[in-house]
């Protein structure tokens, strides 16, 4: 049985360990807002770029746009999606098990995964793993959340871009955790490259409305593509982001709340002991009283 003083240290450890996740959990919900608030100020144009590109996607033929011509290349590059810090219960985890499935789900071997494959990993904790394994890092963006910008994105896309166009990968994919709400996550794993003509749902009912184009249609369908896929990303990170700092605030309320009970069942173990620490001195004195008693 522990003793008194190993039992007030414990206790004493686990509420200095409460302070620092009720305070972490603090910081998440203030970033938490300002992630979530950007996440919502990109829907409106995000959806307004997703129709124009549907309607000029209707009276364009899309065979012709070098970002959605299939490649006959074997190599797949994937862009993954984690958080620079831990302390986010499953957010990492998940996102790094979703991958490797993915990679297994391509390649049959690891040995042809490992040739085959080109990561290009935003966060730290994604790159930490797959670096110590066999894999090529084709590009590493960890400490972008410190201050999320969009020039990140416009980086990223421009190099996914490059390598898609020059030949050098037959697809590219992106994996990442999309914001629901603040203890909600949804994995996703999507193709960016070629760009697939089913995203483009509407081309099939294109709008009443015919639009003059100036120069024409495809010029403009051309220019706004490498946008359209800047903004992909950049919404990608944007969800990240927000569900990151959710999964966090999650993890340490959660975290808080064991630390409290833990001091409760460490409060009643305590009082139970000090008692029975008392009791046995009682009986010692009681005894001892009863002993000179009958010597007397």
């Amino acid at each position: 049985m522990a003793t008194l003083r190993e039992i007030r240290r414990r206790i004493s450890g686990v509420r200095s360990t409460e302070k620092i996740t009720k305070a972490m959990k603090m910081v998440a919900a203030a970033k938490l807002r300002r992630a979530q608030s950007a996440v919502v100020s990109a829907r409106p144009y995000s959806r307004k770029l997703s129709q124009l590109i549907e309607h000029l996607a209707a009276r364009t033929d899309l065979d012709e746009n070098p970002l959605m011509s299939t490649k006959d290349v074997r190599k797949v590059a994937i862009i993954v999606v984690t958080a620079d810090r831990g302390f986010c219960g499953a957010f990492n985890s998940n996102v790094i098990r979703a991958t490797r499935e993915h990679i297994g789900s391509i390649f049959d071997d690891t040995e042809a995964a490992s040739n085959n494959v080109a990561l290009f990993t935003v966060g730290k904790k994604g790159h930490d793993f797959f670096s110590k394994r066999r894999y090529e890092i084709a590009g590493d963006y960890s400490g972008i959340f410190h201050s999320l910008d969009f020039s990140a994105a416009r980086q990223l896309t421009s190099e996914v871009v490059k390598g898609f166009v020059g030949g050098e990968y037959g697809r590219v994919d992106i994996i990442y955790n999309e914001f629901k709400n603040i203890i909600q996550q949804r994995l996703v794993v999507e193709p960016l490259l070629p760009v697939p003509k089913e995203a483009l749902s509407n081309r099939k009912k294109p709008s009443e409305i015919n639009y003059i184009y100036e120069p024409d249609s495809k010029t403009i369908l051309d220019a706004l593509m490498p946008r359209h896929l800047e903004f992909q990303i950049w919404r990608s990170l944007l969800e990240s982001n927000a569900a990151g700092e959710g999964a966090r605030m999650a993890a340490m309320d959660n975290a808080s709340e064991n630390a409290s009970e833990l001091i409760s069942s460490l409060s009643l173990e305590y009082n139970k002991a000090r008692q029975a620490a008392i009791t046995k001195e009682l009986l010692e004195v009681v005894s001892g009283a009863e002993a000179l008693k009958a010597a007397g």
